[in-house]
């Protein structure tokens, strides 16, 4: 008896029995690695760094998860339940809802349970997960019941669960030999049954409405809450449950972390500091900017990101020997080889800094090992002195334009750091601006301004940053014993707060005419102490910037520490799904390797498939596609050319032609057609 499509079939491959050796990162390092002499130094240290910054990311997001969930949401519940809470935006939800139920246990009560609405289709299923996770056992439940019994059945089912609940509650929380009191007292003392419902939006809301209908029935002798976790509006409720089931619950709404703080948190603790000799160079930045804001918004998968970046540099870079401590780095310094000193003369920024020496100093760098090893240390102890200098600037100049209208140098640090690293950031317009702006500040708001960075400088070691820090004291202090009082009318009088006025005036035209505006008049009058005081400490700051602000391309030997290679970046965080299935239809003999290392000579149907398709039209006619794909696969299997049998269509070789076709049609290479009943549109361009 013929079927009525043989694609419907099961071909079944049997495994070999050999199982693969699998790589581990060790192995990763020492086998194919650049530079493989040092790798095994250069792994542990990767490792080491990569552990340092992961228990840092550890600490970082249990912090920001108590700050929102004790401050709170337990201190709601422990007041008041039973309440049903809300959560919008969550990032990273998975890791955030098992923090806030080990936060519940902890301090709040023993009884949480957590369900997602793939779990949940019916109310059974739901009840079934509920009684799950509170009793830590295992419940089955008839899946084959009938429709017609199953609505008229489900009620007596998930009461007979809450009873069941309602008897565990009370005989674990229960305190035998003790004389209880009244039950009403009995119950408020007693811990309330917190249920986490993960992604409401996805939830069945006709469960859910049955769900809470049949708990209201047992809130006197169930204390229940429900948290809801909802990724786009609060009002998400009010569509999914009707007047009659939302009146029943007494609703509050809490906020977490937004993901982009949270991810500015992150890279303030973990990127702009130096505390991690690793770095990431600006266009690497950028692509995990641009994939956490585009794609994902997910802190973890940011995180992985930098994971890959400083795995990736490791294992490329073979003198990422010295991105470790100064002390380390120092010592690794003296036991560099002689090939390891020739690839440091063959970096772009060391050569730069050879052009720069007199020609005697040149000669002692490219030929004496030892002279460059000397040389190389200083200039390494000038990386760290960099990194120390630049971060503390970098957020001075950051807090004084982050005060401006329209934010000429980005609303967020990362912003103002990614254009430092590009070039020299007091060559770019949008700075020349943000400094004619801060020249028009009153004297509260630029001293409240001064105050700020101060107070950054003060946590810094570094020799030059206390000098900064004494020079901005002294201008604080000049300005405290300015008297406004007795000076002569100023530009102040006609501008009390120039800024606070641009602020009411969005648009780049009326910004220009008013800068415009003042230049002309701070040229017609003479300057008064306050705007004489100012553009001293103005160009104090422009000062800072312009001797601690340079993008690390300008420091010798940052490729040492700086990921540049984006593309591996982006390759590895942003791939392309179809393109790499295109690349392996095309040539499969990259990926079916034997296990003895030879390649397959015969490619997969779908490859031979695949190929005869790009040869054709946008039209393809099934009968020659399978005329032509019956002629390879004679000639791929060794037949003679002259036999009669050679290219001829049989029942194998047509099923398996059919298979090769549907999987295409499958992956989206080609669909079915109304225009010609006997061919299929393709769904590509090109040819081979």
């Amino acid at each position: 008896m013929s079927t009525s499509s043989v694609s419907k079939g099961c071909f079944v491959f049997k495994p070999s029995a050999k199982k693969k050796k699998t790589l581990s990162l060790v192995d990763y390092f020492t086998d194919g690695c650049e530079g493989a002499e040092n790798s095994e130094v250069r792994f542990k240290l990767c490792q080491d760094l990569w552990d340092k910054i992961k228990a840092d990311t550890e600490v970082l997001q249990d912090e920001l998860n108590r700050k929102i969930l004790d401050s709170f949401l337990i201190h709601f519940v422990c007041l008041a339940f039973p309440v049903s809470s809300v959560g919008v935006n969550v990032p990273d939800h998975d890791m955030t809802f098992q923090s806030l139920s080990e936060l519940l246990q902890q301090s709040v009560t023993p009884h949480v349970a957590s369900v997602q609405a793939k779990e949940c289709g019916a109310l059974k299923h739901l009840m079934k997960r509920v009684l799950e996770r509170l009793m830590d056992t295992v419940v089955t439940v008839d899946d084959e019941e009938e429709e017609g019994e199953e609505a008229e059945q489900t009620d007596l089912k998930a009461l007979k669960v809450l009873s069941s609940l309602c008897v565990f509650r009370n005989s674990s929380t229960g305190t035998p030999g003790k004389k209880r009191s009244s039950p009403a007292k009995d119950e408020q003392q007693q811990p309330p049954v917190v249920i986490i419902f993960k992604d409401l939006e996805a939830f069945n809301p006709r469960v859910l409405q049955d769900f809470i209908l049949i708990c209201s029935r047992y809130i006197e002798r169930l204390p229940l809450m429900f948290i809801f976790g909802i990724a786009t509006a609060p009002s998400t409720i009010q569509h999914m449950l009707p007047h009659s089931v939302s009146s029943l619950l007494c609703i509050e709404l809490f906020q977490s972390l937004s993901c982009t703080q949270h991810l500015a948190t992150v890279i303030d603790k973990l990127i702009l500091t130096p505390k991690f000799p690793f770095k990431l160079n600006g266009k690497a930045m950028q692509v995990l900017i641009s994939i956490f804001l585009y794609h994902d918004f997910s802190v973890r998968n940011f995180i992985k990101g930098i994971q890959l970046a400083l795995l990736e540099h490791f294992h490329s870079q073979p003198l990422s020997v010295l991105c470790c401590r100064k002390k380390e780095a120092l010592l690794h310094m003296t036991q560099l080889s002689h090939r390891d000193v020739e690839r440091i003369r063959q970096l772009l920024s060391f050569k730069r800094y050879v052009e720069k020496q007199e020609q005697q100093e040149q000669v002692n760098l490219l030929k004496d090992d030892n002279h460059l090893k000397e040389v190389c240390q200083r200039l390494i102890k000038d990386l760290n002195k960099y990194h120390k200098n630049y971060y503390p600037v970098l957020r001075c100049l950051h807090t004084l334009t982050s005060s401006l209208p329209r934010y000429p140098l980005g609303k967020q640090i990362r912003e103002l750091h990614l254009i430092c690293l590009e070039k020299n950031v007091w060559e770019n317009e949008d700075y020349q601006t943000a400094m004619k702006l801060l020249r028009m500040l009153a004297k509260d708001e630029l001293i409240t301004l001064l105050q700020r960075c101060a107070e950054t400088l003060q946590s810094v070691k570094s020799k030059k940053m206390k000098n900064a820090l004494v020079q901005l004291e002294e201008l604080l202090t000049k300005f405290k014993q300015l008297d406004t009082v007795e000076t002569a009318p100023t530009v102040e009088e006609s501008f009390t707060s120039p800024v606070k006025n641009l602020q009411k005036k969005t648009d780049l035209f009326q910004l220009q005419k008013t800068l415009l505006e003042m230049n002309e008049t701070r040229r017609s009058k003479k300057l008064s102490p306050f705007e004489v005081l100012r553009n001293e400490a103005l160009d104090f700051i422009d000062g800072l910037v312009r001797s601690y602000l340079s993008p690390p391309e300008s420091q010798t030997l940052n490729e040492v520490c700086y990921y540049s290679s984006s593309a591996t970046v982006r390759r590895h965080l942003n791939a392309t799904p179809r393109t790499s299935i295109q690349a392996a239809l095309s040539s499969p003999y990259y990926y079916l390797q034997t296990e003895d290392g030879s390649v397959s000579n015969a490619a997969p149907d779908i490859c031979i498939a695949y190929k005869l398709h790009l040869e054709c039209g946008r039209l393809i006619n099934l009968y020659d596609w399978l005329e032509a794909y019956a002629t390879v696969v004679s000639a791929a299997e060794g037949n003679d050319p002259d036999s009669d049998n050679f290219g001829k269509v049989d029942e194998v070789k047509h099923a398996r032609f059919i298979q090769a076709v549907s999987e295409l049609e499958f992956l989206g290479f080609i669909k079915s057609t109304k225009q010609k009943t006997d061919h299929v549109a393709r769904l590509t361009w090109g040819g081979c």
